[in-house]
Parts: C-alpha cells; sequence; structure tokens
C-alpha cells in the first residue's frame, strides 16, 4: 500500500502551491526536494512518500558537515558545501543530502540525496520470483539515474516472461496473419523478441494496445540501449517501459489460472 506522509503533503503544498498533488507525487518519484530543514522524497525501505528530517533522540538533531569553500554548481557561483544526516520520518532510514548555499541554507539547492527511490509496481503474486527480482533491479537503476541499464533490465524481463510462458521459438506470420513457410516447406520459426510478442497477442495472452506498447516502450527501448550508439535515456522513457512491464507481468500471472488453460491449448509449455 502506498504511504503520504501527512506533513510531506502539506510540506510539498507549500512549496509547490498551484500544483495538483498527484503531479507533485510523479515528479517525486524521480528526484527529492529540499524544504529547510527537511528532504522531501521516497523512502527506499518503507516506501513512504515523506520527509527526511535531521530529528535525533531527545532534543537533539542528527549531524551537518560544513565546507567553506567558493565553488560553480550547475553554471552558478557558491560559498559553501553542506552535508546534512537525516532520517525517514516514518521508518527512521538514514539519509545524506548535499546542499549548496551562500551563507543562507533555506535557500540551497539539493545536489544529490541518498538514498534515492523510486514507486515500486505492485506486481501479481504469482510473478516467479527471478522475474520480480530482475524488475525490482530496473527500479533501483532508475532511482538512482541508470535510466539505460533500468531499460534493458526492463526487456530482459519481457523476453524471460515469454520464455517461461511458452515462446522461446515461435512460428512466424505475415502481414497477414498466415504462417510463413520456410525453403523446406516447414512453417518458419523465429527466436526473436519481435516474433515471440506477436505471438502472445496472436494467442490472445497480450491485448494489441499492449503489444504496440511492448514493442514500441519496450522492444525498441532495450534494443537502442544494448545494439545502439550511446545515447541518453530520458526518465519518461523508462517511465513508459515500467508501466507497461508491469502490465503485461499482470497479464500473464494476474489470473494464472486462466493464462496456462489459455497457453496449454496452445500446447505452450510454461514453468
Amino acid at each position: 500500500m502506498q504511504v503520504i506522509d501527512s506533513s510531506f503533503a502539506n510540506s510539498i503544498s507549500d512549496r509547490l502551491s498551484g500544483c495538483p498533488l498527484f503531479s507533485v507525487l510523479d515528479l517525486l518519484a524521480m528526484k527529492a526536494i529540499w524544504k529547510h530543514p527537511n528532504v522531501l522524497a521516497r523512502c527506499p525501505d518503507c516506501d513512504a512518500v515523506t520527509s527526511f528530517d535531521n530529528k535525533g533522540t531527545s532534543s537533539t538533531t542528527l549531524g551537518l558537515t560544513i565546507v567553506d569553500q567558493p565553488h560553480n554548481y550547475d553554471g552558478k557561483p557558491y560559498s559553501r558545501i553542506l552535508w546534512f544526516a537525516l532520517r525517514c520520518s516514518v521508518c527512521s532510514r538514514g539519509g545524506i543530502a548535499k546542499i549548496h548555499d551562500n551563507g543562507g541554507v533555506i535557500d540551497g539547492v539539493l545536489e544529490s540525496f541518498i538514498p534515492e527511490a523510486i514507486e515500486k509496481a505492485p506486481l501479481p503474486k504469482a510473478v516467479p520470483d527471478d522475474l520480480v527480482k530482475e524488475f525490482r533491479e530496473a527500479e533501483s537503476d532508475a532511482a538512482h539515474g541508470a535510466y539505460r541499464s533500468g531499460s534493458a533490465m526492463l526487456r530482459s524481463v519481457l523476453e524471460k516472461t515469454l520464455k517461461k510462458n511458452g515462446y522461446d521459438k515461435v512460428e512466424v506470420k505475415d502481414k497477414n496473419g498466415n504462417p510463413v513457410i520456410d525453403k523446406s516447406g516447414n512453417p518458419k520459426k523465429s527466436d526473436k523478441l519481435i516474433d515471440r510478442i506477436d505471438a502472445a497477442t496472436d494467442d490472445s495472452i497480450i491485448t494489441e494496445a499492449r503489444q504496440k506498447k511492448a514493442h514500441d516502450n519496450i522492444r525498441v527501448l532495450g534494443n537502442d540501449v544494448l545494439h545502439d550508439e550511446w545515447r541518453e535515456v530520458q526518465p519518461e522513457e523508462f517511465e513508459e517501459a515500467h508501466k507497461y512491464s508491469q502490465r503485461i507481468l499482470e497479464d500473464f500471472y494476474d489470473d494464472r489460472p486462466i493464462v496456462e488453460a489459455q497457453l496449454t491449448a496452445r500446447k505452450r509449455p510454461f514453468v
């Protein structure tokens, strides 16, 4: 269950007045916000959207290190770097914030905050453990800004999901849905991801709309990362791949008995 701390909601409303709460939370899925003396962020331990504060035991506060050093950050001059020790107001998970300022911390700029986290997408209980771990690893990569590796992980999740459900090597069909015949007169088979996605669609395991998303947002993006020249993957690209990877896992595992019956009828060996 998603936890949203009330102090967080009040703070974020003060900071970003006029923005609807849902759009703010979408922002915070990827990036923490500094509001002295707290960092507003998602906690990776309790998955709460909350504030990390500097409250210690009794009336004490947690540690602070100040480095007096003129420097530039993000094209602007600053006189100090501050390292704040913070803790999650829900579960007390520790955190470290790096702030740049010119002597007034309330107007400081947050460079980084550890730990980083994004919202963990809910997955059906029937999803195999290895797929869950790989999916969560993709989320962890994205939480640290590694959208390329996270996108590659999501492509891997898709490929392994299809393999586990009998779509390892499939018959190829033409644009009219007719089997393609090879030189020996037998139905041509393929282990390419593009054909395996199409086969799962032909079997009505995933919808045509989901088929398009699997191609455009997961397969192609993953291929760009694995096979093409380096380019930056944007957070929005990862978010789309993440969303539709989750939905494809739901297609296969949300109502598992029905899916297994469909796979059996199609003679797809599944595990």
